[in-house]
């Protein structure tokens, strides 16, 4: 059968409808992805909303899944295959009626909100006066959001109880801070652009009288009606929510790792035999760095020994800086195609330090206005290690998730939801994760202490299999997931804390990025031994970058071609 043109255009039809809707329910993420339709607009939380999208995405999915494959070129094949996952995963995701349960401080909307406010700019006079309209909306948003938890509530869907301190936490860091250093009112305006000043003016009085207001009655009603109802530290699993939790964790396993066969038990045992793997490596590493070949002596240096932290929150970010350059400077050898947009490297802002992890980063905006960032924590610099900032590096800027989602972002061939999607978490982190181990391989790793921090992150990210499943599948105290953690990742029992947390307030998506890790070296290795002599690593990672964010199923599809 000739491959046809006319399926192409409907394909692109298809992909294009998929991202419009999506831009248009998630107007700050578009702002942020630099479209700026929606930029005088604020999300619907409203569950008419929830249904209408959900409707959206059935009937897309359909209208996909009637369009003949054998009609399509092999690069439209693959563009069918992420928006079919894409568009079965949404679907999956809203009939879970997820605004109910996003009071926590990672997924709730106001710490989006709070995250996604230092990267909002305005590069034009007009976008900076919608920016103002979509600011005005904040009261109806938090109210939808509240509306939506006391639904949840008598659904039976409380919140885990240090989720809730989370927020309320986050809440109060942003409602004592000064005004003027509101996130909302600093955001970067049009250059030479007159009306400058009263702009902020107006930011700045919306900030006081809606914005603030907002999130004040948001936090009381945390405060008053979902921490007294909220589950304890025994029980903070979904799993004690009955089989309505254990559903939902089904399908976020699913979401985020991209592989509907994987399930909790597998991805428990896959965590605890990449730990004993582990073994093996801190003995020879750690014997060189310290004469301890014990892996309970090596972690009891890492936490006891106070030369290995930081003194002065400058020094972190010095060293983050000089990864870097490193990093960029050994790409050539390792990569045909390099990302054109830089990577910046920013403090995580003060009122989100606090409960925020060591580091996280933000893509480029498509239309150029904003570059990538990096944003390190420097908050309490005598707790961060020394050994951890290259593996964090490499993994949050250069080689991971800066040059992955910027070469994505840079595919100007392929559709914009393939090339900015949300989705695909175990490609993404799984990215991320694998580059910890290959910037070893580029020679990036000064020393054997910077090599130990690579393995802490390797333990950290097997942790994670048996912790998250443990704690949702299982039925595992808070308690007991910290101590588990703390005898397996030489991480600081504070920063355990804080991820085990994460943990409980964005069931599954941790899991992804070590099962995204091993699928990558599993290709990899495939590929390797099928190539011999004529494997080369740069064509390798070109090719599994080609097509964007992929699906784990898609990766083996573009190693199979190789």
């Amino acid at each position: 059968m000739m491959v046809g043109m006319d399926a192409h255009k409907e394909l692109i039809a298809l992909a294009d409808r998929y991202w419009d809707a999506m831009l248009e329910s998630a107007p700050s993420e578009a702002t942020l992805l630099g479209d700026r339709r929606f930029d005088d607009r604020i999300e619907d939380l409203s569950a008419g909303a929830e249904e209408r999208l959900l409707g959206t995405w059935r009937g897309l999915l359909a209208d996909v899944d009637a369009l003949d494959a054998g009609r399509l070129s092999e690069e439209d094949r693959t563009t069918r295959s992420l928006l079919r996952t894409e568009l079965a995963s949404a679907v999956s995701y809203l009939e879970c009626r997820p605004v109910e349960m996003a009071s926590d401080q990672m997924n709730g909307v106001h710490s989006a909100m709070l995250t996604m406010a230092p990267q909002v700019n305005a590069p034009a006079p007009e976008n900076a006066l919608q920016l103002v309209e979509r600011y005005r909306q904040f009261g109806t948003l938090m109210a939808q959001a509240v509306e939506r938890f006391r639904a949840g509530l008598t659904a039976g869907r409380t919140p885990a109880h240090i989720t809730i301190e989370r927020s309320l936490n986050q809440l109060d860091g942003y409602l004592s801070a000064d005004l003027a250093d509101d996130p909302f009112v600093t955001l970067a305006g049009p250059s030479g652009w007159d009306g400058e000043t009263a702009w902020r003016a107006e930011l700045t009085e919306v900030a006081r009288e809606v914005i603030r207001p907002a999130f004040a009655a948001y936090r009381g009603v945390l405060a008053t009606e979902l921490r007294p109802a909220a589950r304890p530290d025994e029980r903070p699993g979904l799993c004690w929510l009955g089989d309505d939790g254990a559903d939902i964790y089904r399908r976020l396993l699913r979401r985020h790792t991209t592989l509907p066969d994987l399930g909790a038990e597998e991805i428990h045992q896959l965590g605890l035999d990449e730990l004993a793997g582990l073994r093996a490596e801190y003995e020879e590493i750690g014997g060189r760095a310290f004469g301890l070949t014990d892996q309970t002596a090596i972690f009891a240096r890492l936490r006891s020994d106070t030369a290995l932290r930081y003194q002065d929150a400058a020094d972190i970010m010095a060293d983050a800086r000089a990864c870097l350059a490193a990093a960029e400077a050994e790409m050539p050898n390792w990569f045909g195609r390099l990302p054109r947009e830089s990577c910046d490297i920013l403090p995580v802002p003060d009122f989100l330090a606090a409960d925020a992890p060591a580091a996280y980063y933000f893509p480029p905006a498509a239309d150029g206005s904003r570059p990538g960032a990096y944003y390190v924590n420097l908050r309490e610099p005598q707790t961060r290690n020394r050994y951890e900032t290259a593996a964090v590096a490499y993994h949050e800027a250069i080689p991971g998730h800066h040059l992955q989602l910027t070469i994505a972002n840079e595919l100007d061939h392929l559709p914009s939801f393939q090339r900015m999607s949300f989705s695909n978490t175990a490609f993404v982190e799984g990215w991320a994760l694998y580059t910890e181990r290959l910037a070893d391989e580029m020679g990036l790793y000064p020393d054997d202490l910077t090599r130990i921090g690579m393995l802490a992150a390797d333990s950290w990210r097997s942790c994670r299999l048996v912790v998250d499943t443990g704690l949702h599948a299982k039925g595992w105290t808070r308690q007991q997931a910290i101590d588990f953690m703390v005898a397996n990742a030489p991480v600081g029992v504070e920063e355990i804390r804080v991820e085990i947390d994460r943990y409980i307030a964005m069931p599954a998506q941790a899991v992804a990025y070590k099962v995204g890790q091993l699928e990558i070296r599993r290709q990899r290795a495939q590929v390797a031994e099928r190539l011999g002599n004529a494997f080369d690593i740069k064509a390798f990672h070109d090719k599994i970058l080609s097509a964007g964010s992929v699906s784990l199923p898609v990766l083996r599809d573009l190693s199979a071609s190789l």
